[in-house]
């Protein structure tokens, strides 16, 4: 295949000739000399939201025979010397691209304004609109010109519902944010209008708008024919959000939850060249119960993300994509007379995986209880700066908001050299 010829191109040419269809596209998408220039191509993350705050002690850094510890052992891992809780076989076996930091203390226990510092990396200020991670990395990795969307977060199967905002940054970066079905809603191609109509009038459009763009050169004009570019694109990928369009064997990997399927839509994305992909997974917010909730939830988050992971190494994207498991807290060491566990945020874990991670590394430790961290403490704005590092980003780079320079990450942080390749 012609080197020239990228994901992108291939979605402008779909969506500009009457002759390339979604099917086509899917077909090329999948030809594993596709799939090596796409190892090519731009950077982008995959961020697993687990809403609600995932027990730390029932995934990354597990205390069992502790009275803290819960009833669930500890096992070891394809690292040697690195054990994580039983619940999470699959991952086992798949620590050489993941790297797990078990030192977060990032201090806020309330649920809104924890989201709000681990979705930004820093606390807020009165009239400054701070943007959220997904929209910073939409912003710094997203192309001007691109016919996919930057930033989709998907929240369809969780409480809250908190939808992020591009802050500063403006509304070019706000996420496409679905909550009631994984399909984009309106971008569709009206039922009276036949495909061939709406080819046809795309194509007599295009030739007006072109000549008229020469003739009349003018900004304003310039910005309007852009913005219709993007929603004429964005209409053209609703085939990246159908998950029917993929084998069986692969639905089957990923497994028959929404969680699964909305991980399955989210390789598609990145695979299509979008920056940014949240996937969120609910009900973490174990106060009772917490051993039976995580059992179900770990069962989830094992199955999903090993195929994941499996599936972006296979296509030769992992080294391109950045997965981060990440939520707004962990719980409490202590368990409640219901059984579970409250929100905790002095000694927390979370993963990353795959591009620019240094896998089979454990950075940070917790007390013998997990009552504190111990050593390599990190708070929301060194992970940030990790993050942006592990991209390629300067996380010390800065914008101007009026006369303010404000740096990506937090004043004072630093990225975590131990996790990054």
């Amino acid at each position: 295949m012609n080197q020239m010829i990228n994901r992108r191109a291939l979605l402008r040419a779909a969506g500009a000739t009457a002759v390339v269809s979604n099917m086509a596209a899917i077909d090329a998408l999948s030809q594993p000399s596709f799939a090596s220039e796409l190892a090519r191509g731009e950077k982008s993350v995959i961020l697993l939201w687990l809403a609600g705050g995932a027990s730390q002690l029932e995934t990354w850094d597990p205390k069992p025979g502790r009275l803290t510890g819960g009833p669930f052992s500890k096992i070891q891992t394809c690292i040697p010397g690195v054990e994580i809780s039983e619940l999470l076989p699959k991952m086992s076996t798949r620590l050489d691209e993941t790297a797990i930091i078990r030192s977060l203390n990032t201090k806020i226990g309330d649920h809104g304004q924890a989201y709000e510092l681990m979705d930004r990396g820093r606390v807020g200020e009165p009239g400054v609109r701070f943007p959220h991670l997904g929209a910073i990395i939409s912003h710094e990795l997203g192309q001007i010109d691109s016919r996919v969307p930057d930033y989709v977060s998907m929240y369809t199967s969780t409480e809250g519902r908190r939808q992020g905002s591009a802050g500063f940054l403006g509304a070019r970066y706000n996420p496409m944010f679905l909550t009631e079905k994984m399909m984009p809603e309106n971008i569709g191609r009206h039922d009276a209008i036949s495909q061939v109509d709406h080819q046809d009038r795309a194509a007599l459009r295009d030739f007006l708008a072109k000549r008229f763009v020469r003739d009349l050169k003018n900004p304003s004009v310039h910005s309007h024919e852009n913005a219709y570019e993007r929603v004429h694109g964005l209409m053209a990928c609703d085939y990246l959000f159908d998950i029917d369009k993929e084998p069986q064997s692969m639905r089957d990997h990923y497994g028959p939850t929404q969680f699964g399927q909305q991980c399955l839509i989210a390789r598609r994305l990145v695979e299509a060249g979008v920056p940014f992909v949240k996937v969120a997974r609910a009900w973490w917010d174990s106060h009772g119960q917490n051993f039976e909730t995580h059992q179900e939830l770990c069962a989830d988050l094992d199955q999903c993300m090993s195929a994941l992971l499996d599936d972006l190494k296979q296509r030769g994207l992992l080294e391109k994509t950045l997965v981060i498991t990440l939520g707004e807290f962990g719980r409490t060491p202590q368990i409640n007379g219901s059984l579970g566990r409250d929100h905790f945020a002095n000694a927390w874990s979370c993963t990353l995986s795959g591009c620019g991670i240094r896998g089979g590394v454990v950075h940070g430790k917790t007390d013998e209880d997990g009552q504190s961290v111990v050593e390599g403490e990190m708070n929301a704005g060194d992970l940030f700066a990790t993050i942006f590092a592990a991209l390629g980003i300067e996380h010390d780079k800065e914008y101007m908001v009026g006369s303010r320079p404000v740096p990506l990450s937090d004043f004072g942080s630093t990225p975590c050299r131990e996790v990054l390749a």
